[in-house]
């Protein structure tokens, strides 16, 4: 059996990842061709959230999608931060007048008890993921004393990713888009005249 300490761990992560995804479909970014507001954004955002365990039915209005604009632009600020410092100001800033105090719940026992910071479990969407965020990348600060997450660096994606692991930052998102950079700095190296002995930064 999993400690309860192996299971808080995970829910945590799991929140976390769910930011990022949703963060991912919501942001103006190279590697997304969903338009704001557009059918098929909703639709992809309704697709991570019923991924995540979001109960049926998910209803977002065009006001809701709005003001879930406004709180990812906030928390993309948080994975953007250049170091710890940085990314527990911006988390404290967020929740400065936004959080309410934590509570239990299980949402009419449709899950197991889990905290909450926002105004209740009718909260608006925007007010649950903007607290909700911040929890689990607070706690996810504070367990590696490292920032939570970054923004991948390739031009060509620029996704929001969650780090967990505790060795040297992450630059990318995945291996793909580290090992595609890689390859082009490689290329523009030659490109550029550089001998074949000369180093390529990762």
């Amino acid at each position: 059996m999993a400690s309860q300490s192996a299971l808080l761990g995970s829910s945590v992560h799991d929140a976390a990842q769910r930011t990022a995804d949703i963060l991912a479909v919501l942001l103006p970014r190279a590697g997304s061709r969903l338009a704001p507001g557009s059918a098929d954004e909703r639709a992809a955002l309704i697709d991570v959230l019923r991924a995540y365990g979001e109960p049926e039915p998910i209803e977002l209005s065009a006001a809701d999608l709005a003001r879930l604009h406004e709180a990812a632009l906030e928390l993309r600020e948080v994975f953007a931060a250049g170091d710890v410092a940085a990314a527990a100001a911006r988390i404290n800033g967020l929740l400065a007048g936004r959080a309410h105090p934590p509570r239990l719940t299980t949402h009419d026992e449709t899950f197991g008890w889990h905290l909450h910071v926002d105004g209740g479990d009718d909260a608006p969407w925007a007010e649950w993921f903007l607290t909700s965020s911040c929890l689990a990348l607070a706690v996810l600060l504070a367990e590696r004393q490292a920032p939570p997450g970054g923004i991948c660096e390739s031009p060509s994606c620029g996704r929001p990713f969650v780090n967990v692991g505790r060795g040297s930052p992450r630059r990318y998102c995945s291996p793909a888009c580290g090992t595609r950079e890689r390859v082009a700095a490689h290329r523009g190296a030659r490109r550029g005249g550089a001998g074949p002995g000369a180093a390529v930064k990762g």
